[in-house]
């Protein structure tokens, strides 16, 4: 299996930290947060990975460099970002017409792939797409999702007022390559995951919780807590 990182962000929140820093290499424990993804997702039976840029594109590109899974990582540069979905779409050859990852690099993460893909492959009948969910501290800043008794998505709140519970969408998913069919039919080269996709699958989504480690490191005060918090695998 082959995974996507999405990792040209601005970072807007976390400067003056990011103005010098892409979001992505932003050190946590003295470790920049895409190694933590790189060994992660490497490290337990992915094959290859594909690192979108957008942001201080000449950064990442010097870190990749020097990584010991330089030959396992391929970058995409995009001068104007394509949003999460248009990425999926631009790159589609990547993925060589197979299930494949798709996360958020400006998370911290900590998880059993393995397990991840053994729940894609067992999948419901008629799902799509699996969705890594995490409990949340902060519901009103997330998308919450509720599921039915297969743990199949059955309605999706994004960053709603009073969300019905605290599970949240992780921003990790695995899809077949019949949703990249999906988003060529929505004739735009800039596609939101969350808002155009993801709507239109309910049902067709499983999820996998993630009962290990998750945040968001996107604010200084999300970061700081990781600091604390976070135990390297």
């Amino acid at each position: 299996m082959r995974a996507l990182l999405l990792a040209g962000g601005l970072g807007t929140r976390l400067r003056p930290l990011t103005d010098s820093v892409p979001k992505c290499l932003v050190p946590i424990r003295g470790k920049p947060l895409l190694g933590y993804w790189l060994d992660l997702l490497l490290r337990n039976g992915v094959e290859a990975v594909l690192v979108n840029t957008h942001y201080l594109p000449e950064r990442v590109r010097a870190f990749v460099a020097t990584s010991t899974w330089r030959n396992q990582i391929t970058l995409a540069h995009e001068v104007a970002l394509l949003g999460t979905g248009g990425t999926v779409l631009r790159n589609r050859d990547f993925f060589r017409n197979e299930a494949f990852i798709v996360a958020h690099a400006d998370n911290l993460t900590r998880f059993d792939v393995a397990e991840f893909i053994r729940r894609h492959r067992e999948r419901p009948a008629g799902v799509e797409a699996t969705m890594m969910t995490f409990e949340t501290d902060d519901p009103q800043s997330c998308g919450i999702v509720e599921e039915d008794e297969r743990g199949v998505v059955a309605a999706f709140h994004e960053k709603v007022s009073d969300p019905p519970g605290n599970h949240a969408n992780a921003a990790v998913y695995i899809f077949e390559p019949s949703v990249i069919d999906f988003l060529a039919t929505l004739g735009n080269e800039v596609i939101d995951l969350s808002t155009q996709v993801i709507p239109r699958y309910i049902g067709r989504i499983c999820t996998f919780h993630n009962t290990d480690y998750h945040r968001d490191i996107g604010t200084p005060e999300s970061l700081a807590k990781a600091e604390l918090e976070f135990s390297p695998p």
